[in-house]
């Protein structure tokens, strides 16, 4: 069943399994962790348990905490140094304090931390989804957080909005909630007069981008609406519904899902496995840049032939993704490389019938074949 309204997410039927976000900022107040706060969301998780919904959640926090354990100012994040030691501090009290709460209400907390790059290696993000699908076939409930004592700036997500998506898609989840200090996506500034809370969106646009804020107004969060709208672009190409709602309030899931106040991104296709690893890959190592004509013949299912590449960006081996972009520099697909980026060059708007004689060996049928690419 399709998820079409926010009250989809509070079924079992149209939402089996779900993945809800917390930021640092709703888990984290002045006086320290916000405990009767959480304990009143843990009360809604557990309830959505008992209705049959399968849950995951992702949970930032662990920098605040051991910040505010060790002293540091800035919230943890004046230094990468700062923010690992913190971490690794704080991830103790943030892991033990889920397993707690979730304990009073039957449920088994399990904790996973990863990296950016155990989601974007296809063989560590199939042991990623063989572990949640173990966890949650035996009643777990799996708590997720950046590994940020050890994430470097070149191996990490950033924020766990879209770790959130990503971890969906390996989870095979029906939706995710991202808990905010905000309603929803606005479509301007929502502290400017006549701000109008948006309460569907198919498909994240340019102009729907436009909409957004960058920057995070927490100085312990790392997000913002811009990473919200990524995480919703990730999460659309694997058929995945998702919801930005308030955590400021009491109940916020109820808020959202009953009195449906929120922003709901409605899942726009259901991409094969593989594709919707691939579509929502951060990291790439490189790109191809296109002509017209090669943009054409993508959207009528065609493969990326070497005639119809007119640059190349990066340093890449063959089997890398790789970004393929048009003549405006606008992203239209991602795909594996059939060759390293040096055979890219030496092929650059070459026929076929030209390139063993610069190969040096007979070429490949495509420089990305469509079974290794998926359209954005």
């Amino acid at each position: 069943m399709l998820i079409t309204r926010l009250s989809d997410l509070a079924e079992a039927k149209t939402c089996p399994r779900l993945v809800v976000k917390i930021g640092s900022s709703l888990l984290v107040g002045a006086e320290g962790v916000r405990r009767v706060w959480l304990e009143g969301l843990v009360r809604e998780l557990a309830a959505a348990r008992a209705r049959g919904q399968e849950l995951i959640v992702v949970c930032s926090g662990a920098i605040a905490l051991g910040a505010s354990k060790l002293g540091l100012d800035k919230g943890g994040r004046g230094s990468l140094a700062d923010a690992q030691a913190a971490a690794a501090v704080g991830q103790i009290s943030l892991s033990g304090l889920w397993a707690e709460l979730l304990a009073a209400h039957g449920l088994i907390a399990a904790q996973l931390l990863l990296t950016l790059d155990d989601l974007e290696d296809r063989r560590r993000y199939l042991n990623a989804t063989a572990t949640l699908t173990r966890l949650l076939d035996m009643g777990a409930v799996p708590v997720i957080n950046e590994n940020d004592s050890v994430a470097t700036q070149e191996i990490r997500f950033g924020d766990n909005d879209r770790l959130a998506a990503r971890v969906a898609q390996a989870a095979g989840a029906s939706a995710v909630l991202l808990l905010s200090d905000v309603d929803g996506l606005f479509d301007r500034n929502p502290a400017l007069p006549g701000a109008e809370l948006l309460r569907e969106v198919r498909g994240v646009t340019p102009a729907i981008h436009a909409m957004a804020s960058g920057g995070s107004a927490s100085v312990m969060g790392s997000g913002g609406m811009t990473s919200k709208l990524q995480a919703a672009e990730i999460a659309e190409r694997a058929g995945i519904a998702l919801a930005i709602g308030s955590g400021l309030v009491d109940a916020p899931l109820a808020r959202m899902c009953t009195d449906e106040v929120g922003t709901l991104f409605l899942p726009l296709r259901k991409a094969r496995a593989r594709k919707a690893w691939l579509g929502g890959r951060l990291k790439l190592k490189g790109a191809l840049l296109v002509d017209a004509g090669a943009v054409t013949a993508l959207g009528k299912g065609g493969s990326l032939l070497a005639a119809g590449i007119t640059a190349i960006e990066g340093e890449f081996k063959r089997g890398d993704a790789v970004a393929v972009r048009g003549p405006d520099g606008g992203v239209v697909a991602h795909g594996l490389a059939e060759y390293d980026a040096i055979d890219c060059a030496k092929l650059l708007g070459r026929k076929n019938s030209e390139q063993t004689a610069l190969l040096g060996y007979a070429p490949r049928s495509a420089v990305v074949h469509r079974d290794q690419m998926v359209l954005l």
